[in-house]
């Protein structure tokens, strides 16, 4: 007999953050999260996300085992499409089939109850954190706030009746030599007015501000974007300002008012691999180490936009290829040879050819998917 019951306490929520691992123990590729950011993200004191969304956590047990977990959510702030209300699902792991459905029936009259006529997912919690199901690319570990599953999840959800709704792709790009040159003298063509700096820390609130507000507009017409909150600003303002180097994070002007950024974070991952999610106790030591002293060779590009005002326009269509370029003599002084950038629209062609013309090679590809409820 398989019974879903919901999170309740320390001991279910450890065992909730852990099981992908004991799922994965065998795949070279799985990276154990740390177990405190897992604990701070899904806790609502922590994560404002849960201020604008209902989100209830099950895990699977089987003869008293912990076999699979899924994630339950209805946001506020999503809106309803052709008069359909969207809920939604993620941090979804289970190996088996019958748990899969057992999960999937018990997160539907969960959504149904609320009144949501589709069923989306997977989002870890929302499509500004993680999203999608890894569907291809199986074969090297994910870069920073990246999900990894095993091959085998795809065909087992769509098993479950569930349908593509989107795809998301990442890229990845060699930087340890120099970029293409033909690329780089239209990076350096001279605009009147335009000037792209690096990330002010000593007006840091202000900055990040600036940074969400552009990408708010930028991304207000993608497929199923929600936009960010001022506690959720706040929240990844803090949440990043350990890690950020402001000479990785750029901001592109036009006459004094900000366009276009991009931020380049170190990645995470590599740093934390052997740790096992633990962090004391030396944990804390060896990524200080890793981050601040020897460096990690990879890092990820997750936020990039330029602002609807000039995105159209002759320079806001070669602001994404100065901006890479403005990374680059920073990147190589921090050692690292290798960038994702992730994700984008598999429809977003546009900024897909930019980044096939610098030499990026498709690597990984997410999945949403969705089935109706009723």
């Amino acid at each position: 007999m398989i019974s879903v019951e919901p999170v309740s306490g320390k001991a279910d929520l450890r065992a909730f953050i852990r099981l992908p691992g004991r799922l994965a123990a065998d795949d070279p590729n799985w990276i154990e999260p740390l177990m405190l950011e897992r604990e701070q993200f899904l806790s609502p004191k922590h994560n404002p996300f849960f201020d604008h969304a209902e989100v209830a956590h099950w895990i699977a047990r089987r003869d008293g085992a912990v076999v699979g977990r899924i994630s339950t959510l209805i946001d506020r702030l999503a809106p309803e499409e052709a008069g359909t209300r969207p809920g939604f699902f993620g941090l979804l792991d289970a190996a088996e089939d019958d748990v899969l459905q057992t999960l999937f029936d018990n997160g539907q009259d969960w959504l149904a109850k609320r009144g949501a006529q589709v069923m989306r997912g997977p989002f870890s919690l929302s499509v500004n954190q993680t999203s999608g199901l890894l569907v291809e690319g199986f074969d090297t570990p994910p870069f920073v706030m990246m999900d990894h599953h095993g091959p085998w999840l795809g065909p087992a959800v769509e098993r479950q009746g569930f349908a593509k709704a989107q795809d998301l792709v990442t890229y990845v790009m060699d930087i340890a030599n120099a970029l293409p040159a033909r690329e780089r003298r239209l990076a350096q063509r001279d605009w009147p007015g335009l000037t792209v700096r690096s990330l002010d820390m000593k007006r840091y609130r202000e900055e990040i501000t600036a940074v969400t507000t552009i990408f708010n507009d930028a991304w207000s017409d993608n497929w199923g974007f929600i936009p960010l909150t001022e506690a959720e600003i706040d929240a990844m303002a803090r949440d990043l300002k350990p890690i950020l180097d402001p000479d990785l994070v750029k901001i592109a002007e036009l006459d004094g008012a900000p366009v276009a950024f991009i931020v380049l974070l170190p990645n995470i991952n590599e740093a934390i691999a052997d740790l096992g999610g633990r962090l004391l106790p030396f944990g804390w030591a060896k990524l200080l180490w890793r981050l601040k002293v020897s460096g990690v060779r990879t890092g990820r590009v997750p936020l990039m936009g330029v602002t609807r005002a000039v995105a159209d326009t002759l320079i806001g269509k070669t602001l994404p290829i100065r901006l890479i370029y403005a990374l680059e003599t920073r990147a190589h002084d921090r050692r690292i040879d290798r960038i994702e950038l992730s994700w984008l629209l598999e429809d977003n062609w546009p900024v897909r050819n930019l980044i096939e013309a610098l030499g990026g090679r498709l690597s990984k590809t997410y999945r949403i998917y969705e089935r109706p409820i009723g």
